[in-house]
């Protein structure tokens, strides 16, 4: 055992820094009140004060830190996505994630793998080429290859013919990565702690003071305060918040479920998406297979995990992968993913003034955690949208302008 950590056991003082000191009381008001204490919100929250040196603002959120969906994802980095404005967004995303260590001093285990999406069919092929030559466009390392190249790069995939869904090719996405999901919302929740926003966990949005068309209170569970600015940023709870606010969204909540198998040696470095098979898997850094696959067929507010998805998940994992058939499952669990209707987010104004919204991520939250934080900081800051996020605002359903991002979703649909 090495000596500094030996030494760290028997310390009779805590020797590790605090991150967060004991809750406080709410104050009576805030400049800006944040709903949601997940990777969203704290990045905002950060942003605000890093950025734009907004400090007297409050996170709230029902449960404990970034305990929705950022401790539920799959953690999985990219931008090779379909449309310009899809691939424009989350590229941002992915170059902020590379020196997010760096800038928190925290690490986030984040691990460059690089990307396929398999294809199986000649039209899975045509999306791969049309992604490839989107993100080609936008200066984003994609392109499309073929079975003797996946071969190269990823031996351990079953490349036969002899299958019932043989691989055609992939398109192979090099900046891919993943990081360690609750190392990013803990790095952003202290980040914003440190420059002087308070996170308020186990504390719930009840509802919200809306004179003439402004909101201009949030009520919770430990009283009202009184706010210049709400962002929303809860997922799979969107419809819910956003209705006591007096608004509709175009949004359904449909579970989400993955596990994570035993932990083996390192032997897949590469991540593999079908969307043909609706599963992907990544090998954590501490040896874990983790797989997932498509949202389930049916809305519901729940997170319970069922047989149907593990036993339909493992059927194409060993067409894949036939040699892990003896590895044994750990953990399964769900979440709850707020999927709209073009598979792109809703970000920006509401119909309530002064009430911003940060929602519709469906699969695909996680990667876009850091530009998410920072443009919408930019929103709320300035009152302005910036034209990064203003494809995806909520008027673009009443203009039948939408993003239309369910090719590069893979496995969400």
């Amino acid at each position: 055992m090495p000596f500094g950590l030996l030494k760290y056991a028997l310390s009779k003082q805590y020797p590790g820094e605090r991150h967060f000191p004991a809750r406080k009381e709410l104050r009576p008001s805030y400049d800006v009140v944040i709903v949601g204490a997940g990777g969203h919100g704290l990045a905002a929250a950060y942003y605000l004060a890093r950025e734009w040196n907004i400090t007297n603002v409050a996170v709230l959120d029902k449960g404990y830190l970034a305990g929705g969906n950022t401790a539920r994802n799959t953690a999985i980095i990219r931008s090779n996505y379909l449309t310009p404005e899809g691939v424009r967004f989350y590229d941002e995303s992915v170059r902020l994630y590379q020196d997010l260590a760096n800038e928190f001093d925290y690490n986030l285990m984040y691990s460059e793998r690089g990307h396929f999406t398999l294809a199986h069919t000649d039209a899975a092929m045509r999306t791969a080429r049309w992604r490839a030559e989107v993100n080609k466009h936008m200066g984003v390392k994609s392109e499309l290859v073929y079975p003797d190249e996946i071969a190269r790069i990823c031996p351990q995939l079953n490349m036969s013919r002899d299958v019932r869904y043989p691989i055609l090719g992939a398109l192979y996405h090099y900046p891919g990565a993943i990081a360690r999901h609750d190392a990013v919302a803990w790095g952003y929740a202290r980040g914003a702690h440190r420059r002087g926003v308070e996170i308020h966990t186990h504390t719930e949005v009840t509802g919200f003071e809306i004179d003439n068309g402004r909101v201009n209170a949030v009520r919770t569970n430990r009283g009202t305060i009184k706010c210049g600015k709400v962002l929303q940023a809860v997922a799979g709870m969107t419809s819910v918040v956003a209705g006591m606010a007096g608004f509709k969204l175009p949004i359904r909540t449909i579970p989400l479920q993955a596990c994570v198998t035993e932990p083996v040696k390192p032997f897949l470095d590469p991540i593999i998406v079908s969307g043909s098979l609706h599963v992907y898997v990544s090998q954590s850094a501490r040896g874990e297979l983790v797989m997932g696959g498509s949202v389930d067929p049916y809305s519901l507010y729940n997170t319970r995990s069922t047989l149907d998805f593990k036993e339909e998940l493992i059927m194409h994992m060993l067409e894949l992968f036939p040699f892990i058939g003896r590895m044994r499952m750990l953990r399964q669990w769900a979440g709850m993913a707020d999927m709209t209707p073009d598979f792109s987010p809703v970000m920006g104004e509401t119909p309530v003034q002064n009430y911003y919204i940060d929602a519709g991520w469906g699969t695909w939250g996680f990667k876009a955690t850091p530009v998410c934080g920072k443009r919408m900081a930019e929103t709320v800051a300035t009152g302005k949208v910036p034209d990064l996020i203003a494809p995806f605002a909520l008027e673009r359903f009443y203009r039948f302008a939408q993003v239309g991002e369910k090719g590069a979703a893979s496995v969400g649909h």
